[in-house]
């Protein structure tokens, strides 16, 4: 990659990117009230089990889809992925989270003026903006390729549920870094199974996750809480 796609790409994976990402667990904080995870071992077979169950059946290849899109100029196919996708968010919270942060993210992309002019009005005209679409259009519009822009996604989302790990099990930072490193080496594994997904006919896409929308469900009426899910 040159090194100005690298350091975009770095850009936009920043944890200082004023998008929210700190603000959500994605269940994480439940599954701690409820000892569901408790220490490192436990957080770091609920991080892979989100990965591999959750992220990597029906998310990654939902970005891939749309980022697919943005690439072809295919304004319907954004509309019907974006609109599918907020759509299988079966809780409130969990629609309030992608919409909130592809707002933002999108907004940051338009201020930044990424991309064009058609394309950024399309993004700007969507109802509800959800995070893969406004993300798939950032790397897109960066000139970044798509399996380097769908590794930072998936990274993103790690470090955001290590974060989590650390501030309610909680944990030490070292112990944080630790399930990074050993929960990284399958990211390149999961960007392999999203493309493959994506690229059925039709798209293999899998939301069925009931622990994770119960998790979700309870965590909005939760009486003490950190994240805002």
């Amino acid at each position: 990659m040159e090194a100005s796609r690298l350091v975009a790409l770095l850009h936009l994976s920043s944890p200082a990117l004023p998008i929210g990402g700190f603000s959500y667990s994605q269940g994480f904080e439940a599954a701690a009230e409820l000892r569901l995870v408790s220490d490192e071992p436990t957080a770091e077979q609920w991080i892979i089990d989100q990965l591999e169950l959750v992220i990597a059946q029906c998310e990654a290849p939902m970005w891939t889809l749309l980022f697919d899109c943005w690439s072809k100029g295919n304004w319907a196919g954004i509309d019907y992925w974006n609109t599918w996708f907020n759509a299988s968010r079966e809780t409130l919270e969990m629609r309030r989270e992608t919409e909130q942060m592809g707002w933002s993210l999108a907004r940051l992309a338009t201020d930044l003026n990424w991309g064009t002019v058609q394309a950024q009005s399309h993004l700007l005209g969507q109802e509800s903006i959800t995070l893969p679409t406004s993300h798939s259009y950032c790397i897109q519009a960066l000139g970044i390729g798509k399996h380097a822009g769908l590794a930072a996604y998936v990274f993103l989302w790690l470090e955001n549920q290590v974060a989590a790990a650390i501030k309610t099990i909680p944990l030490g930072q070292m112990a944080g870094q630790r399930i990074l490193d050993r929960v990284r080496p399958r990211i390149p594994a999961v960007v392999e199974q999203a493309l493959s997904r994506a690229g059925g006919v039709p798209p293999e896409l899998r939301t069925l996750a009931p622990q994770f929308s119960i998790l979700s469900s309870r965590h909005e009426t939760q009486y003490s809480r950190l994240f805002r899910s």
